[in-house]
């Protein structure tokens, strides 16, 4: 008799980084279940269920007898951060964190591990510091939305199931995420160093991403905070040179920070985001043994753009 598939839950899973994750399980045959506000009609190994990540309804069912329940839910920081849309951040996480914890506590069958999505964002604006997992959180607005993040995700209380929280870097796919933004730049001859380029960014390709993500599901012996990041962060002028090699781009005037105020204003957006950087180090991941198929940028833009 054939054994039936596993079955992952992915709560705000229509996203970027919840699309490349459901590509990996299904690949790994198992059964995904997105969660999401906009469901489409879908079959095979990837259904999709709505919610509104905050209140208990018919999607918990999802959650009993589930391998595992990850939450990447949380409205976008790429926005003007003004008093609404800062509440709007907060409330998203924090509400998507505690409903699913009541969800896991009402399973007959609770998933044998939880794995929360949260943000490197939480050491603010370090400058040179390393930071491993047990750096002291930073400042600012980004900062407090984490710590709220990952209060709600601690306190919840799962006795049957493990809890895994990646803080999440600067995730790499061409065309996706905050990656789509410069890569448009660096096409327009625009990508040039932003503000004094020193800041650090510290990234991840995808693919490794998506191999922590069931790095976390699969090893029963994993359990606290990770840090999700290639092992060498690299400066902003680094990075952006590296973007202009990939992509067949000269050299380009750098952007000074007064500019990038100017241009954020016109985007919408928060200049803090390309201004500001952290400097961090996977180091449970490496202490773990993780493999990681990407330790440098140059080769992995490469991989990325020559698809």
């Amino acid at each position: 008799m054939q054994n039936k598939p596993q079955r992952v839950v992915l709560a705000g899973g229509s996203g970027f980084l919840g699309t490349r994750l459901a590509e990996e399980l299904t690949a790994r045959n198992y059964d995904v279940v997105i969660l999401t506000r906009k469901p489409r009609q879908s079959s095979g190994p990837v259904r999709e269920r709505p919610w509104d990540g905050q209140t208990l309804a018919e999607w918990a069912t999802e959650l009993d007898g589930a391998t595992a329940v990850v939450n990447l839910a949380g409205r976008s920081v790429n926005c003007r951060y003004t008093p609404e849309n800062r509440r709007d951040i907060n409330e998203s996480r924090v509400q998507s964190t505690n409903v699913i914890g009541a969800a896991i506590a009402r399973c007959a069958l609770p998933p044998p591990v939880w794995v929360q999505a949260s943000s490197l964002a939480l050491y603010g604006d370090a400058g040179e510091r390393v930071c491993d997992e047990s750096a002291q959180p930073g400042e600012g607005f980004p900062v407090e939305t984490c710590l709220l993040w990952e209060r709600a995700f601690n306190d919840a209380v799962t006795p049957r199931t493990r809890k895994v929280a990646l803080r999440i870097g600067f995730a790499l796919d061409a065309g996706r995420g905050a990656l789509s933004t410069l890569e448009r730049l660096v096409r327009c001859f625009l990508g040039g160093t932003v503000g004094n380029g020193r800041q650090y960014i510290s990234w991840i390709h995808w693919r490794d991403l998506n191999a922590m993500f069931l790095w976390a599901i699969e090893r029963n012996d994993l359990t606290g905070i990770f840090n999700a990041t290639a092992p060498n962060p690299v400066t902003n002028a680094e990075f952006m040179r590296e973007l202009r090699r990939v992509l067949h781009r000269p050299w380009t005037p750098p952007a000074p920070a007064p500019l990038v105020h100017i241009g954020s204003w016109l985007m919408r957006t928060e200049a803090s985001l390309a201004l500001t950087g952290r400097r961090c180090a996977p180091r449970r991941f490496l202490a773990s043994g993780f493999p990681f198929a990407f330790n440098e940028l140059r080769p992995a833009l490469a991989e990325i753009y020559s698809r």
